[in-house]
């Protein structure tokens, strides 16, 4: 018998269990080839929803989305059930298996410089997509759509839904 430095365990085949935890391999080492034991995708939906959050979170920026897709969530906050923001409005992306491009249209308050909203936009969607997804952000467009004067009623508050 050939010592190999392990403690003694039963031999177990294939569908039993060792009575270990899961993950664990005889060696008691946790996965060290996990990577390789499977694939990890990530929908569009979530990369765009992490990008509109980051993209809120600046300074200066009052809205996501045109003018159409604002009249539209502002719609949809007053339907029973589907209420909400949506927090994609604004935003589109392309995800691919490493890599991930982001599009994003802003309206921006009055009195902010627009390139440095722009710039803080970018840096904050690239730094929350990468940490959170582990993909490359290879771009992040920003569309300044707009300018929230300080006299202009909102939008969602002047209309009625009748």
């Amino acid at each position: 018998m050939t010592d190999t430095g392990q403690p003694n365990r039963p031999e177990t085949r294939r569908g039993e269990s060792t009575g270990e935890p899961a993950g664990r391999t005889l060696g008691g080492r946790r996965g060290s080839d996990a990577a390789s034991r499977g694939r990890t995708t990530i929908a569009d939906g979530v990369v765009a929803k992490i990008a509109g959050l980051a993209a809120r979170d600046v300074p200066g920026v009052h809205a996501m989305g045109g003018g159409f897709a604002r009249g539209m969530g502002a719609m949809r906050e007053r339907v029973p059930g589907v209420g909400g923001k949506s927090v994609t409005s604004g935003v589109k992306v392309e995800v691919g298996e490493v890599q991930t491009a982001v599009d994003l249209e802003i309206v921006v308050e009055y009195g902010v410089v627009i390139t440095d909203v722009a710039g803080a936009v970018r840096e904050n969607v690239i730094t929350a997509v990468e940490r959170m997804t582990g993909l490359d952000v290879v771009e992040v467009n920003i569309e300044v759509s707009d300018v929230k004067l300080p006299d202009e009623e909102e939008e969602e508050e002047g209309r009625r839904v009748e």
